[in-house]
């Protein structure tokens, strides 16, 4: 486990951790001093999450590092305009270590403060972030991988230009592997296709990243909202984990066979009654 002081030798240079930025399961981001480099964020896999999980699937902690290192390290000095631009990446540990451009904190948190002060982000504003988005993505989709985990938390603000910028790659996968794969990303800004499983895993394609691109000109435009299929896809992830698709689907369907026997006022209350069934916490009162 690191801690501020630490430091961290890459392929070009030297950092001292100064303060942990942000966390997920797979990494934590460390504010450091690059020397004459200035601060820069640095990005380590999250060994302690990772020596928690099953021998048999600690190892994609160290793919989705690699990963992400493979696809910004391919990036042309233009793309930076809208991507996070990698500096530095090497081993630190035995496990991929990346060093980062540091920016102005994530969507989220701007949007709390633009709340916390009764403002909002204007249509003007939320256009031409949308626009930077849908380049970044493109720029994703243009080098053969879809994305996978678009959310406020990845969009990077650079305050300097008042643009965003997109981060975190180790959720992509190769668009030519057109095969189910394992859950990933964050249920509250998935496309059904990637929260409900087909099969033996999840079917998505480039197109997955644009049902979340949508939800995000949602999220800006209405002060930080989501949509109420996100919202209800969460509500049953922090319920029910991985079984939380199923759970939501038994409840949609006896919305369905209740609407097919009664209409449209019966239908309302077995979803209303059924989505607090499936939000609910054993243990824990909704």
């Amino acid at each position: 486990m690191v801690h501020s002081g630490d430091i961290v030798t890459l392929a070009a240079g030297h950092y001292r951790l100064r303060e942990q930025l942000a966390g997920s399961a797979y990494g934590v981001v460390w504010r450091a001093d690059g020397g004459a480099a200035g601060e820069v964020a640095i990005k380590l896999v999250n060994r302690e999450q990772m020596t928690r999980a099953e021998p048999t699937v600690q190892a994609r902690w160290a793919e989705c590092a690699a990963r992400e290192i493979a696809f910004l390290s391919r990036l042309a000095p233009w793309d930076a305009r809208h991507i996070v631009r990698l500096l530095d990446h090497g081993l630190h540990d035995g496990l991929p270590a990346m060093a980062l451009e540091l920016l102005d904190g994530d969507l989220a948190a701007h949007m709390a403060a633009q709340n916390a002060t009764a403002r909002r982000i204007g249509l003007a504003q939320s256009l031409a972030w949308l626009a930077q988005i849908n380049a970044a993505l493109a720029k994703v989709h243009q080098h053969g991988w879809r994305y996978l985990d678009l959310k406020p938390g990845n969009l990077l603000l650079d305050a300097s230009t008042h643009t965003l910028k997109l981060a975190d790659f180790g959720t992509n996968r190769s668009l030519l592997d057109a095969g189910a794969h394992t859950y990933t990303g964050t249920a509250s800004w998935q496309a059904p296709e990637q929260f409900f499983p087909e099969g033996a895993g999840h079917l998505t394609d480039a197109r997955t990243d644009y049902f979340a691109l949508g939800a995000i000109f949602f999220y800006l435009v209405t002060d930080g909202a989501t949509l109420r299929y996100s919202g209800a896809c969460a509500d049953a992830w922090r319920a029910h984990g991985r079984d939380g698709a199923a759970q939501l689907l038994a409840a949609w369907q006896v919305a369905v066979e209740q609407f097919e026997c009664h209409g449209r006022q019966a239908v309302v209350q077995a979803m209303v009654e059924q989505a607090h069934d499936v939000a609910r916490i054993p243990g824990r009162e909704p």
